[in-house]
């Protein structure tokens, strides 16, 4: 079992507003049928060539972390509990835990790396999709 990297995630105050900042930098657009509005907390764009993606993220926080950017990693097969205990004995440590936020069998685990570099697990897209 293997993940790849789902999207770069950027933590910030102001999801919209720096979205439409990137988009108009990078020429980004919004992912279709899931448009940004000033609010949004999320708020995701996308190359339309590449298919790159780029979230961004409101903390809470009035101080942002140093490490502002991560990756959000998928599982390409199995699930997203798998590929945390995977990704464990491979010497990850768990950082925060964000499952079921969203409801049952939603959310993310929050793990870093040997050097402490944060990244995520998101569910599988077969989790995603209800195929698993």
């Amino acid at each position: 079992m293997t993940s790849f990297v789902s999207h770069t995630t950027v933590d910030c105050h102001h999801a919209y507003e720096l979205s439409e900042w990137w988009k108009g930098l990078l020429g980004y657009v919004d992912v279709e049928g899931d448009p940004n509005e000033p609010g949004h907390e999320e708020c995701m764009i996308l190359d339309p060539d590449t298919g790159h993606s780029i979230l961004f993220i409101e903390v809470a926080d009035t101080e942002l972390p140093a490490k502002r950017i991560h990756f959000d990693v998928r599982p390409r097969e199995g699930t997203r509990d798998d590929e945390v205990t995977r990704v464990l004995a491979m010497g990850a440590r768990q950082v925060g835990d964000q499952r079921g936020k969203y409801g049952p069998g939603s959310g993310w685990v929050v793990l870093a790396d040997p050097e402490g570099n944060e990244f995520c697990i998101l569910r599988s897209q077969a989790e995603v999709d209800g195929t698993l």
